[in-house]
């Protein structure tokens, strides 16, 4: 039998929130059910946790906040636990291979989103979405690159991102963590900033053996989390890759797959 489930680990995008980027009542309701059966509940995203900070009240979160796919650890003050920042060879070679593929680059640091064009793909509606704006710059500087904690590769070319994900996963192995967050995003992070660290991180600090750990997740970057669990659910949008590498599958995210998903999975463990 599957070991009672103490933690529940959820992504943001395309699982906890609709395509709106809104949490629904239901979720709402399911993650409180959570709570009250004595089962705790964190998140994780490439988002940076600036991006998060909206979830913390709504779902009376009380765990650490993994933010840029594990690369950054924040309390829920958002007062930051721990960082891993990419090392200085990956940046550089990182730049130079985005525009190889026609990939815009932005750049985040523990506390600033750098982009190098206000109208480039996606930043209107990533301000949006994270609540908070992009800092436009000329260039980026070095300082600004010695304190990079994620580079994200962005085109709406499709093809060219999953491209360069293979690309960049050849060409920095070990040294990094490439995986695309959105067919739209390509994440670039410290080889340890992956969600899979994440549930080792959270197992750790919470005290949680990690086989009492579900996760919940939509895209190729929650495949490593998948496997670092004791049980995981894709969400009913995730690719076909996403829904066989993970234990079980449940609705989409229009349509409450995760709340179905605490409920039919996990209060019924």
């Amino acid at each position: 039998m599957m070991p009672r489930i103490a933690l529940l680990l959820a992504d943001v995008d395309g699982t906890l929130v609709t395509q709106q980027k809104m949490l629904t009542e239901e979720t709402k309701a399911a993650v409180a059910a959570l709570r009250d059966a004595g089962i705790r509940f964190a998140v994780t995203s490439g988002r940076p946790p600036r991006g998060m900070a909206m979830l913390i009240d709504p779902l009376a979160i009380d765990t650490p906040l993994a933010g840029f796919n594990g690369g950054v650890f924040v309390n829920p003050d958002l007062s930051v636990i721990a960082e891993l920042r990419i090392p200085p060879d990956v940046v550089t070679a990182t730049l130079a291979a985005l525009p190889d593929y026609g990939l815009d680059a932005w750049l985040y640091t523990g506390t600033e989103w750098l982009v190098t064009r206000a109208d480039g793909p996606h930043v209107e509606h990533e301000s949006w979405t994270v609540k908070f704006d992009a800092v436009v710059v000329e260039h980026f500087t070095d300082a600004q690159l010695k304190d990079a904690a994620k580079i994200v590769g962005v085109s709406d070319d499709l093809d060219a991102v999953a491209k360069c994900e293979a690309a960049l996963q050849q060409q920095l192995g070990s040294r990094a963590s490439a995986t695309r967050s959105q067919p739209y995003y390509l994440d670039i992070t410290h080889a340890d900033a992956n969600k899979g660290g994440v549930v080792k991180e959270l197992s750790h600090r919470l005290g949680i053996p990690t086989e009492r750990i579900a996760t919940i997740g939509d895209m190729p970057n929650d495949v490593l989390m998948f496997r670092a669990s004791g049980f995981s659910i894709a969400m009913g949008n995730a690719s076909a890759e996403v829904r066989q590498a993970a234990s079980t599958v449940t609705d989409t995210n229009e349509h409450d797959g995760l709340a179905k998903a605490i409920r039919r999975h996990i209060l019924t463990a």
